[in-house]
């Protein structure tokens, strides 16, 4: 199946893309600002914070899985580009036609419903481009915040796995699962959301 890869989406209020080696700079500027509200939840935030030249490292790691259609892994801008937002992407950890959506949000940002816009024009490329049978979202299940995301977009709640996830600190962490299926997407809320998507030359594609 033929699948045109977004390298830049924008909704109404943001531009996801494809993570460049320039952007280290607002990377870490957004990281180091929010590390108190990212450590009791994604795990890579304990090994915060990290030299520039490993932002620039980990962006030309991004870069290359998102050419080789590996993971994709976007940056959350405002439109002009010239903020981080947060980040999040479509992983293909989940099986066969199925995508992860994750995310985080700088923590000036948050309750913004930045996260949900995000992960509905995700959700959407998922299913209309990537031609996926289910998306799922993992979230931490004492993350309020984060369960609020899939909730609100219509996904349904599968299962809670209890102690799934290591936390940094090497806690165990209950794990909620969610997911929409490809039949529930038409007339969602991310179905309604108007979205433009970009592939790698600038085309349209959506």
């Amino acid at each position: 199946m033929n699948v045109k890869i977004p390298y830049q989406i924008h909704t109404p209020r943001l531009c996801l893309r494809c993570w460049q080696p320039g952007d280290a700079a607002l990377l870490k500027e957004a990281v180091d600002a929010s590390l108190d509200h990212l450590r009791p939840w994604m795990p890579w935030a304990e090994y915060e914070p990290e030299p520039l030249s490993a932002k620039v490292d980990r962006l030309r790691k991004f870069r290359g899985q998102f050419d080789l259609d590996q993971q994709y892994v976007y940056g959350i801008f405002n439109h002009d580009e010239t903020r981080v937002l947060g980040s999040s992407g479509l992983h293909k950890r989940v099986g066969d036609r199925a995508l992860e959506i994750g995310y985080w949000i700088h923590a000036a940002w948050i309750n913004q419903g930045y996260a949900t816009e995000a992960a509905a024009a995700l959700t959407k490329i998922a299913f209309l481009l990537h031609h996926v049978r289910r998306v799922e979202i993992h979230c931490d299940a004492n993350n309020v915040r984060s369960a609020a995301v899939p909730k609100k977009l219509g996904y349904n709640l599968d299962a809670v796995l209890r102690r799934r996830t290591v936390s940094g600190s090497e806690e165990e962490r209950d794990t909620m699962i969610w997911s929409l299926l490809a039949d529930e997407f038409p007339g969602s809320p991310s179905d309604a959301l108007k979205i433009y998507a970009y592939d790698a030359a600038g085309e349209t594609i959506l």
